[in-house]
């Protein structure tokens, strides 16, 4: 069991060379319920036998719908993988409709489903898609519960079966579909083969830190996505100890509890967690306040590998001393690295966190690879602000004469379920065409420089289409151009260039006391206040993660001749961000 090609080979492996008493733990009415190794294999059987018995056959699909990461998931993902069908992994706070689109499209016949709130959403849809039967991990009346399937896999008379349907399993077969979050249209399917994970899973082990002995990982983002589902399968390769958060806002006190030595973050948490100690660092007083602010400031100029020389590293000392000990208490107290992903980092808090030692070790990857590229390592210097790190084994990059990264490696997707054209678009020979720009530096260090097209993420991992917000602000008299900005930072922003000449009439038509020229118009919160109406006017027509939160006014009009526009009036947003970098500033750091 040391060649692992298949994804239901890690706990195998797990078995035979580092087997666990605490595998995979939940929390069940208060208390935290471990699982072994073997415990875990002999489940994930039990739903294979009772799946083979149910008629599943070779390439049928099942989905998977969970709130929260469990135990259950896993068993599941192994019960299903090992008969040959793909396990179908559904986000649970999309709409009903979009579950309906998803069971549909993937011509799923079984769903299995966390909670009563998920399973409302899918009974609504249940009638127009092939669901023969829905079961629940939480016991629901009226909804057949997991167990029941363990049950009927009990009996063990038809594992030769199973385990001749596992030796027909190739690396190269499709493992599951997972499908994008649609920002327009309807979401794509991403077919991923069991080689595409394993591969992924097995070549970005070797940049997670995980030292010899007892590892505890704590982990709480969607396992549905790809980015904590391989991490899941590198921490079993790990043979480390799994335990699944109870929810988003109990992540604190589950590190408290838990004493996690490694997690995995998207930048918004850690944005709301460095957010909620500078509030605590506000409530100090006198001396007290003075060394927090000190220590910030102090942590703000860190750099990896003592850089700052030694006078640093005994100021940074005496900070952790008195301190970042206490930050890093109040996540368990031996956590001493974060893998972030899904968006861009700010640099800021990966110096914090850095000198915190809670290093952050940034990432870059796409549900299409797999989702690994690149990552950081701290040891052997493979680490550096700003950048995403370098390559993993096997994966190769390259930036085409436009900018785009391209990616290839036995990471890439075997294409878009039912979509052959959309694959095509894609695709260059091997390479993937990631939509992203980006550079590679002279030590082979990527950093991301920003979208080929103008979609965009926030730091919680959510898309925004900028000019489909900017088209429907553009009607109000009042704003003549806008730009939305936001990748990367927690929330979607505008700068705005009035409408210079309507706003003048405007005020001689109200009597205000607002000088005419542009920058008098534009410093005035009168003006602002007025605008602001507007936004909310226009804001209420889009999500809540779209919408625009705050805006600046620029001081002057946007023109061909100031560079803003090109010759067809179109904005250069790379030049408008550039050119009121101080505004940009002020939303997001002021």
């Amino acid at each position: 069991m040391n060649n692992i090609t298949r994804l239901f080979d890690f706990p195998y492996y797990q078995l035979q060379n580092k087997p666990n008493d605490k595998a995979l733990v939940t929390k069940y009415n208060g208390k935290w319920t471990p699982i072994s190794t073997q415990e875990y294999i002999d489940k994930a059987n039990a739903i294979s036998r009772a799946l083979l018995k149910l008629g599943i056959q070779k390439n049928d699909k099942i989905a998977v719908i969970s709130t929260t990461n469990r135990t259950e998931w896993n068993i599941m993902d192994i019960g299903i993988l090992q008969t040959g069908a793909q396990n179908i992994p559904i986000y649970p706070t999309i709409c009903a409709e979009d579950y309906e689109y998803v069971l549909n499209h993937s011509e799923s016949v079984y769903c299995f489903v966390s909670d009563e709130e998920v399973l409302k959403k899918v009974r609504k849809v249940q009638a127009n898609t092939s669901l023969k039967e829905v079961y629940s991990f939480n016991y629901i009346d009226g909804c057949k519960h997991y167990s029941e399937l363990l049950e009927l896999g009990d009996d063990n008379s038809n594992q030769p079966e199973v385990q001749a349907r596992m030796d027909a399993v190739k690396p190269e077969d499709l493992a599951t579909i997972i499908y994008t979050s649609g920002t327009t249209g309807k979401p794509k399917g991403v077919m991923l083969s069991h080689w595409n994970i394993t591969s992924n899973a097995l070549d970005s082990s070797k940049r997670v830190p995980l030292e010899e002995g007892e590892n505890r990982i704590l982990s709480f983002l969607p396992i549905c996505h790809i980015f904590e589902r391989v991490l899941i399968y590198v921490y079993q390769y790990a043979g480390t100890s799994i335990y699944f958060a109870e929810a988003i806002d109990k992540i604190g006190d589950n590190a408290k509890e838990v004493k996690p030595h490694l997690m995995s973050v998207v930048p918004r948490l850690l944005e709301k967690v460095f957010d909620k100690i500078m509030l605590k660092g506000e409530d100090l007083k006198g001396i007290k306040k003075a060394l927090f602010f000190w220590a910030v400031r102090l942590g703000e100029q860190w750099e990896p590998y003592g850089a700052n020389g030694s006078w640093y590293e005994f100021k940074l000392k005496i900070a952790n001393k008195l301190i970042f000990s206490k930050w890093r208490e109040a996540l368990g107290g031996e956590l001493n690295t974060m893998v972030s992903g899904s968006a861009a980092l700010q640099p800021r808090l990966a110096r914090v966190f850095g000198a915190a030692n809670m290093r952050v070790m940034e990432g870059y990857g796409l549900t299409e690879t797999s989702p690994v590229v690149t990552v950081g390592l701290y040891k052997n210097h493979m680490y550096k602000v700003g950048t995403v790190g370098k390559p993993i084994d096997n994966v190769a990059i390259k930036i085409a004469d436009d900018g785009e990264l391209l990616v290839k490696g036995p990471n890439v997707m075997m294409g878009y379920y039912k979509d052959h054209k959309k694959t095509e678009e894609v695709m260059t020979g091997e390479f993937f065409h990631t939509g992203d720009k980006g550079e590679i530096d002279s030590e082979g260090f990527l950093k991301i420089t920003g979208r080929k097209k103008e979609m965009f993420k926030t730091s919680g991992g959510k898309y925004v289409i900028p000019p489909l917000l900017e088209n429907d602000m553009k009607q109000s008299l009042f704003i003549e151009q806008i730009m939305v900005v936001g990748e990367g930072e927690k929330m979607p922003a505008a700068l705005i260039q009035p409408n210079f000449e309507f706003i003048r009439d405007w005020i001689e038509l109200k009597g205000h006391k607002i000088g005419p020229s542009e920058a008098e118009i534009s410093n005035s919160s009168i003006v602002v206040n007025r605008i602001q109406k507007e936004i909310d006017k226009y804001n209420a027509k889009f999500g809540k993660w779209e919408q625009i939160k705050r805006f600046e006014l620029t001081p002057e009009a946007w023109t061909i001749e100031g560079g803003h526009l090109t010759p067809t009036m179109k904005m250069k947003r790379s030049v408008i961000q550039e050119k009121y970098k101080t505004l940009y500033e002020k939303i997001y750091r002021g």
